[in-house]
């Protein structure tokens, strides 16, 4: 019995990452027809990346801060 797990997990991964992608495609697909401000368009993906870009400085501050706190050496040799 155990040995079906993987069989079942993988295919339900498939299934369901096979699904998604199919909408997820659509949907950009149909939204392309539609024809959006390009202005309007490259303005949200800038802020998208600025979000993007501080979250991750702040994940990376977090992580140092941590490990400094608990003691560990950070430092390059």
């Amino acid at each position: 019995m155990i040995d079906w797990i993987p069989v079942v997990f993988i295919t339900f991964k498939v299934l369901i990452f096979g699904t998604c992608m199919f909408f997820a495609i659509k949907w950009h697909y149909d939204q392309g027809k539609m024809g959006t401000d390009r202005r309007a368009l490259l303005r949200t993906g800038g802020k998208i990346a600025a979000v993007f870009i501080l979250l991750l400085l702040g994940v990376l501050l977090f992580t140092f801060g941590l490990a400094r706190m608990l003691g560990m050496d950070l430092s390059l040799p």
